[in-house]
C-alpha cells in the first residue's frame, strides 16, 4: 500500500541548462556533486543527467522524488541554492524547469511530448476549454495513448504542463505536423507563448531533441533510429575488435569487454561526433522539406557511409592484415 501511494504521488523535475563553452567538464563534476547532495533528501528516488548533443544544446537533469512536497523541499533548499551560487560561473543563461506530478514515474520518452504554458489567472477557464479541444482532436489520430494536464505547483513553477503520448514516433509526427493542430494553435493565440520538449532517451543520450514553440521537431522514427545506430555501431565494433585482437582474449571475455567499451564509445564519441552530425538533417529534417527528398538523401548518406567502412575494413583485414 505504501508503495502504491508513493507511485501515485511521484514528482519529477526536468531541468535544462546551457553551459558556457569550455566549462563542460567542470559543470559535469559540479552536477554530480549536486545530485549526490540531493540523494540525502527525503523521498529521493533518482537523478539522471543527459549531456548535450548536436540536436540538444542543453544539459538535461531529471530529478525524481516520491512526492511534490519532497521535491519542493529539495528544489527550494538552502543546500541546492548554495550549489547554484557556486555553479553560476558555468551557466550560459538561466535554466528551464518543468515539474510534473504523476502516477507514472517512468514515461515512454520516445513518444512523449512535454508542453508548458504560462497562463494569466484571468484566462484559466479559456485555457482549459482550449486544452480540452486540443485533446479531443489529437485523440482522433492513430496511436494516441493519452494526455495529462498538470496545474502550476506553488513554489516550484508557474506554468501549466501538458503531457501527451503516442505509440510511435511516426504517429506523433503525424499529429505535430497536422493541419488540425495548426488550426487549434491559431485559435489559442493568447496561449501561443509555450515551450515544447520532445524527449528521446531510448538509447540514453544518443538521440535527444528540444525546441521552443510550434516548430519543435518530433523524434526520428524507429526505422531511422535503427539505421543511424547501425551506421555508428559497425565501425565502432570492428575497430574495437581489431584493437582487442592482439590480446587473444577468450570469446566470452572479448565480447564482454568489447560490448562495454562499445557502449561508452557510442554514447560519448560515435553518436555525438559522427552519426548525429552526419545524419542530423535526416533524423530531424526541416519542416518544409519534402519527406521523399529527405528519405532519399538520408538513405543515400547511410549507403555511402556503410560502403566506405566496408571497403576500408576489407582492405585492412584482408589485404593488409589478417586477424590472428
Amino acid at each position: 500500500m505504501n508503495t502504491e501511494k508513493n507511485l501515485a504521488a511521484a514528482a519529477t523535475a526536468i531541468i535544462g541548462q546551457k553551459v558556457l563553452p569550455g566549462m563542460e567538464r567542470e559543470f559535469e563534476s559540479w552536477q554530480e556533486d549536486l545530485n549526490a547532495a540531493a540523494a540525502y533528501y527525503p523521498g529521493f528516488l533518482g537523478a539522471e543527467v543527459s549531456p548535450p548533443t548536436p540536436l540538444q544544446p542543453d544539459w538535461v537533469v531529471v530529478y525524481r522524488f516520491d512526492s511534490v512536497a519532497h521535491l519542493q523541499a529539495w528544489i527550494n533548499s538552502a543546500t541546492r541554492q548554495t550549489y547554484l551560487d557556486v555553479g553560476a560561473e558555468y551557466f550560459d543563461g538561466p535554466a528551464t524547469q518543468q515539474v510534473v506530478s504523476s502516477g507514472t514515474q517512468s514515461l515512454d520518452p520516445l513518444v512523449t511530448v512535454v508542453v508548458t504554458h504560462r497562463v494569466h489567472p484571468n484566462h484559466v477557464d479559456d485555457f482549459l476549454v482550449w486544452q480540452h479541444h486540443m485533446v479531443r482532436e489529437e485523440s482522433n489520430f492513430e496511436g494516441f495513448r493519452g494526455s495529462e494536464l498538470f496545474r502550476p505547483i506553488e513554489g516550484l513553477q508557474e506554468e501549466w504542463t501538458t503531457l501527451y503520448r503516442y505509440d510511435s514516433a511516426e504517429h506523433l509526427d503525424a499529429w505535430l505536423t497536422s493541419p488540425q493542430r495548426q488550426e487549434i494553435l491559431a485559435e489559442g493565440e493568447k496561449f501561443s507563448d509555450f515551450k515544447l520538449h520532445t524527449i528521446d532517451n531510448s538509447f540514453g543520450s544518443w538521440f535527444a531533441f528540444e525546441g521552443n514553440g510550434q516548430e519543435a521537431p518530433p523524434p526520428p522514427s524507429e526505422t531511422r533510429t535503427s539505421l543511424a545506430i547501425w551506421v555508428g555501431l559497425y565501425p565502432t565494433v570492428v575497430l574495437l575488435t581489431l584493437a582487442l585482437s592482439p590480446l587473444h582474449l577468450p570469446l566470452w571475455i572479448g565480447l564482454l569487454v568489447g560490448n562495454l567499451l562499445s557502449s561508452f564509445l557510442m554514447s560519448f564519441l560515435t553518436m555525438p561526433y559522427y552519426v548525429n552530425p552526419l545524419l542530423g538533417r535526416w533524423l530531424r529534417p526541416p519542416p518544409d522539406e519534402p519527406a521523399a527528398r529527405s528519405n532519399l538523401r538520408g538513405l543515400g548518406v547511410v549507403a555511402l557511409a556503410m560502403a566506405f567502412w566496408a571497403v576500408v575494413f576489407y582492405l585492412v583485414t584482408v589485404r593488409f592484415w589478417t586477424l590472428p
